[in-house]
C-alpha cells in the first residue's frame, strides 16, 4: 500500500533538508517553531496564559518558559487545541484495550505512559504529526539498510517483531497496532510480542514468526540473546533494534554476538517517536528539522556540548493538537561538540535514560526465573489508583513493594488489589513461593543520582 501524500512530501523534504546541511535544517526548524508557537498562543488556553507577557514576535526559543508533564496534565483541557478533546474523553478511550491502535475521535493517535517517573501522561498526535513520524521512519530505514539488507528483509517478507509491554495504550504496542490497521500486508508483517508472557512462550512465538527486524528493550534483548546462545531461540534477524532503556557496551556486544543481525539504537518517547537514530560511530542523530532537544541543567540553563545534562527539553515541531514546547523530558543528554565522523548534518547526542534491573528469582523446583522490569512493573502500574510504584528484590524469593496512591484513593484497597495482581503474575511465571512485603515508605529516588528507578535487583537495592 502506497504512503499517503503527506508522508511522501515529508520524506522528500527530509531528504532535501539533509542535502542542504546544517543551514537547511536550521531554517526549517526556525520557521516551524514560529508557526507552532503562533498556533499554540491562538488555540491553546494554557499557552495563551503562559505566553501572555511575551512579545508577539521575534521570540527566540530560550524566551519560552519550560513546561513539565504534571503541569500539562493538570491543565489538559486547556492545553489541547481541539475543544472537542477532553481529558475525561481520552481517559475513557484508553480504558478500553480493544481500541489500542485506533484513532480517538477518528483523528488522533493516543498513547499513555504508566507513570514510572511518578506522573502518568496522555499524549495525542494529529494526522500531520503521524505523517512526519512515518517519514522519519523511512529516513531511518534509508540510513540503516544496505541494498543487500533490503533483499534479506524481503526474503523474510518484511516481518517485524516488537517485544514490548502490552495491555495498555503504550507507545510501543499502540504504534505497531495502529500501523497494522492500515493495510492487510501490515497486519501480516508486523506483530507485537508481550514481555509479560513467560520467557519460554515468548521464545516459541518468536521462533514461529522468524522476524526480519527484532525490536525490544535492552533488558528483554539480553534475555533473548541468552536464549539464542543456549539454542532455544533460533531467529535470524537482519536488524536488531534497541530502544527505551540505556545499555552498556558489554551488553551490546553480547546481543550482537548471539543474534547476529545489524545492531542499532533508536531514541523515542510518547511525546515524539522516533526522535533520533544511531550511526556507525555510535552517536544518535536527532531529527532536528522536526525535533528540538535542548540539554539543560537543573535550572534549565543550557548545558555546554560535551557535558552530560541534568535533563533535556523537547519541542515537537510536528504536532498541533497538543503542543509540546520546551517540555522537560527527564533524560540526561550529552551533545557532541564537533560534527560526527559519519558526515550527517543532524545533531549528534548520547542519552542516559531509564535503567531498571532484570529480577532473577528462585522457583520452588530450584531453577531461576528472570523477570523483565517493564513486565513486572506494568502489572502494578496497571492497578487502579496506583500513582507510582517501586519493586525491590530483597532476596532470592522476596520482593519489597513501595506504593504511592492517587490523590483521594483508598490506600488499603489499592494495596490489596496491587498485591493480588502481582502475586497472580508471579504464579503465572512459576514463582508461587515468592514473598511480597509491603513497604511503609513511598517510592524513592536515588540519593546518589537523583534518578527514579522502578525495578531494583537485590545487589542494587540501596536507594
Amino acid at each position: 500500500m502506497a504512503n499517503p501524500p503527506g508522508e511522501l512530501r515529508a520524506a522528500l523534504d527530509m531528504l532535501r533538508a539533509q542535502r542542504e546541511g546544517v543551514a537547511g535544517l536550521a531554517r526549517r526548524q526556525e520557521s516551524r517553531l514560529a508557526a507552532l508557537v503562533a498556533h499554540a498562543r491562538a488555540k491553546s488556553r494554557f499557552y495563551e496564559r503562559l505566553y501572555r507577557d511575551l512579545p508577539a514576535d521575534r521570540l527566540v526559543l530560550r524566551d519560552l518558559p519550560p513546561v513539565t508533564k504534571p503541569q500539562l496534565m493538570a491543565a489538559f483541557d486547556d492545553w489541547v487545541t481541539d475543544p472537542g478533546v477532553t481529558r475525561a474523553g481520552v481517559e475513557a478511550f484508553v480504558a478500553d484495550p480493544a481500541l489500542i491502535g485506533s484513532l480517538y475521535r477518528g483523528r488522533y493517535y493516543v498513547c499513555s505512559t504508566s507513570g514510572t517517573t511518578g506522573h502518568p501522561g496522555l499524549f495525542l498526535h494529529d494526522r500531520g504529526a503521524l505523517s512526519v513520524y512515518r517519514a522519519v521512519s523511512l529516513r531511518i530505514d534509508v540510513a540503516w539498510l544496505s541494498g543487500r539488507q533490503w533483499w534479506d528483509m524481503a526474503r523474510h517478507r518484511l516481518r517485524w517483531a516488537t517485544v514490548v509491554g502490552t495491555g495498555g495504550h503504550f507507545a510501543g504496542e499502540g504504534w505497531i497496532e495502529s500501523e497494522r490497521r492500515r493495510s492487510r500486508w501490515r497486519r501480516r508483517a508486523l506483530r507485537v510480542f508481550s514481555v509479560q508472557q513467560p520467557l519460554p512462550e515468548l521464545v516459541t512465538a518468536l521462533n514461529a514468526f522468524d522476524p526480519a527486524i527484532l525490536t525490544a528493550y535492552p533488558s528483554a534483548m539480553k534475555l533473548l540473546a541468552d536464549e539464542q546462545a543456549a539454542g532455544r531461540l533460533h531467529v535470524r534477524p537482519v536488524i536488531v533494534e534497541l530502544g527505551g532503556e540505556s545499555t552498556s557496551h558489554d551488553d551490546r556486544d553480547r546481543v550482537s554476538a548471539a543474534l547476529g543481525g545489524a545492531l542499532h539504537d533508536a531514541y523515542g518517547a510518547s511525546e515524539f517517536s522516533p526522535m533520533a537514530f544511531d550511526c556507525a560511530h555510535g552517536w544518535l542523530h536527532v531529527n532536528s528539522d522536526w525535533v528540538i532537544l535542548e540539554p539543560v541543567d537543573a535550572d534549565y540553563r543550557p548545558t555546554p556540548p560535551g557535558e552530560q545534562s541534568h535533563t533535556a527539553l523537547l519541542t515537537n515541531l510536528a504536532n498541533r493538537v497538543q503542543p509540546v514546547i520546551r517540555y522537560d523530558l527527564g533524560d540526561s543528554v550529552l551533545a557532541k561538540p564537533e560534527p560526527c565522523p559519519c558526515g550527517s548534518p543532524l545533531p549528534a547526542i548520547r542519552v542516559t535514560g531509564r535503567r531498571d534491573d532484570v529480577l532473577h528469582l528462585d522457583a520452588a523446583d530450584g531453577h531461576t526465573v528472570s523477570l523483565l522490569p517493564l513486565a513486572i512493573g506494568s502489572v502494578v502500574d496497571d492497578t487502579a489508583a496506583v500513582h507510582r510504584s517501586q519493586l525491590i528484590q530483597t532476596g532470592p524469593t522476596s520482593i519489597r513493594l513501595r506504593l504511592e496512591a492517587e490523590t483521594g484513593a483508598d490506600a488499603e484497597q489499592m494495596w490489596r488489589v496491587a498485591a493480588a495482581n502481582l502475586n497472580a503474575y508471579l504464579v503465572s511465571q512459576g514463582l508461587a513461593d515468592v514473598e511480597l512485603v509491603r513497604a511503609s515508605e513511598p517510592p524513592q529516588q536515588s540519593v546518589r543520582s537523583g534518578k527514579f528507578r522502578q525495578v531494583i535487583a537485590g545487589s542494587q537495592a540501596a536507594p
